[in-house]
């Protein structure tokens, strides 16, 4: 969506330009679009994403104060400054509109969205309490895709870690190793099973998320 933002500003660029009787230096152009586009913005957090709305055309008044000397060479580059400014607000609606479409292909709330593929996946072990011989269900995709998620780190969890510390057993004993997440999510995944083996915690680039199944992923294989 950003691409596409910079392909409709210079198309617009393009536009201006044609337009204009007397036609301006072309790399001066592409200098003056980009000094619009410094701006006074703030920071506004969009569904997890930071994105940034200009509220002041600081770019523009710099160029109005080192061109308006020479009036012909300010209405001559002054629609191209003010694109600069207008090309925030531009990026900034596609911007949006990606994350949109981002979280309809990968709810987060989808266990799917994390592994969507296990015909190669492997369990790893990572506490001593985790049975040897564990192996994954043969419908092992169609019980995390009917998965639901749950609150993470709930009291319960927090009085067996803190309160009841001298406990030797692993809530997630186990690791999921290569698995695939949904294809173009660009998601890094580490997913963790729980004891019983209903429990899925997946660990992202910046967040964590539980889900429960109605019944084990796992079982016993032969020893």
């Amino acid at each position: 969506m950003i691409l596409i933002g910079w392909i409709i500003i210079g198309l617009i660029a393009s536009r201006l330009y044609k337009r204009q009787l007397e036609k301006p230096v072309f790399w001066k152009v592409i200098i003056i679009i980009l000094a619009g586009f410094f701006t006074f913005s703030i920071k506004l957090d969009v569904f997890g994403q930071v994105a940034q709305i200009s509220i002041l055309p600081l770019g523009v008044w710099i160029l109005y104060a080192l061109l308006s000397k020479n009036k012909e060479t300010w209405q001559k580059y002054r629609m191209f400054a003010w694109l600069g400014f207008g090309a925030n607000f531009i990026l900034l609606i596609l911007f949006v509109v990606g994350i949109l479409i981002n979280y309809l292909l990968y709810p987060p709330g989808d266990p799917s969205t994390y592994i969507s593929n296990v015909e190669d996946a492997y369990i790893i072990n990572t506490h001593p309490t985790a049975h040897e011989s564990t192996i994954l269900k043969e419908n092992v995709i169609d019980l995390i895709q009917d998965a639901k998620q749950q609150n993470y780190f709930s009291h319960s969890w927090y009085n067996e870690t803190v309160m009841e510390s001298d406990k030797t057993t692993e809530r997630f004993p186990y690791m999921l190793e290569n698995t695939h997440p949904k294809w173009g999510s660009g998601l890094h995944t580490t997913v963790y099973l729980e004891e019983k083996g209903k429990g899925i915690l997946i660990t992202t680039q910046d967040k964590q998320y539980y889900f429960q199944t109605e019944h084990p992923l796992l079982e016993e294989g032969n020893k």
